[in-house]
């Protein structure tokens, strides 16, 4: 947390506000991220919703999503000015004074509940508040603390799928849960190679993170466990009926060639350009799988 002499610096230096700073708070490109996999929730549910109730869907979960993230950078601005990767963020380069983005956030999160409340349903709203409380409440603090808040911080980035199919169904449902399953499982591996090739930067910002704090063999062997769990857990939704037998061979080809790279990474050689390399494979598995969701889930929405 920055000082108070430091906070009245930024209030003097910046007293207008950018909309480009604003957007920033939001964290667009995992915004981004947001809007897809909601629209998969909604799309692969077995119930139809009326295009109104899927739009208030979408914009409470994306409200909610850049509330929790303009929370986050709130909270560790100090920690953001530590880091090559943050530093030139609106707060900690002194674009933005941190009261507009704490009251930014608050609003953000505040205005996300009655529409996702009113305008969905009330299983979608409680469990947005769920993610937000412990992103905000829980996950941001415990990175300071342990290497296992990426378990936690983990939940509240799985849940937008889940979210777009209580908002279609009004109740959980192991569809749903499936889906959050693959989230989950999917940003391990996906964290861990990105602290792999950061790991200098984290430890400067007194973040704990396994590579750090376990040895960097240790977190290879957990990439490979998280990565074997993800590609049984995608290949569930067939036995489900949420996916028909096509997604089965997109699911499992896909599974199969980033499950490859995860082993190709326990050489003793691979350092961080095979990290580097795993995080680029990361993101081209989940948009392919879930490209096969929609497609070969198509037959779900008459069931």
């Amino acid at each position: 947390m920055t000082t108070p002499a430091l906070d009245e610096v930024y209030e003097q230096k910046r007293a207008s506000v950018a909309p480009a700073d604003l957007v920033a708070l939001a964290k667009p490109r995992i915004t981004a991220l947001v809007i897809t996999t909601t629209a998969g929730g909604l799309w692969l549910a077995p119930m139809r919703t009326s295009l109104g109730v899927a739009s208030l869907a979408m914009l409470g979960t994306v409200l909610i999503v850049a509330g929790a993230n303009a929370l986050n950078m709130y909270i560790e601005r100090e920690i953001d000015g530590r880091m090559e990767r943050t530093k030139d963020r609106p707060l900690p380069a002194g674009r933005l004074a941190p009261r507009v983005a704490l009251w930014f956030g608050v609003a953000l999160s505040v205005l996300a509940v009655p529409i996702l409340a009113l305008g969905v349903n009330l299983t979608t709203a409680l469990l947005a508040v769920l993610a937000h409380l412990s992103y905000v409440l829980a996950y941001t603090p415990l990175k300071q603390r342990s290497s296992a808040a990426l378990l936690v911080g983990a939940v509240p980035g799985a849940m937008p799928p889940l979210l777009g199919w209580t908002a279609a169904t009004g109740s959980v449902g192991w569809g749903g849960l499936v889906l959050f399953g693959i989230l989950f499982l999917w940003q391990v591996p996906h964290f861990l190679a990105i602290s792999i090739f950061r790991m200098d930067d984290y430890a400067r910002a007194g973040l704990k993170v396994m590579p750090n704090t376990a040895g960097l063999r240790a977190t290879k062997h957990g990439i490979v466990r998280y990565l074997l769990a993800l590609v049984a857990v995608s290949l569930l939704l067939v036995p489900l009926g949420v996916e028909r037998n096509g997604y089965l061979v997109w699911a499992g080809l896909l599974g199969a060639v980033f499950f490859g790279w995860g082993c190709y990474g326990l050489r003793e050689a691979a350092g961080p350009r095979w990290a580097r390399s795993l995080f680029a494979v990361s993101i081209v598995y989940l948009v392919l799988l879930f490209c096969a969701l929609v497609i070969e889930g198509q037959g779900a929405l008459a069931v």
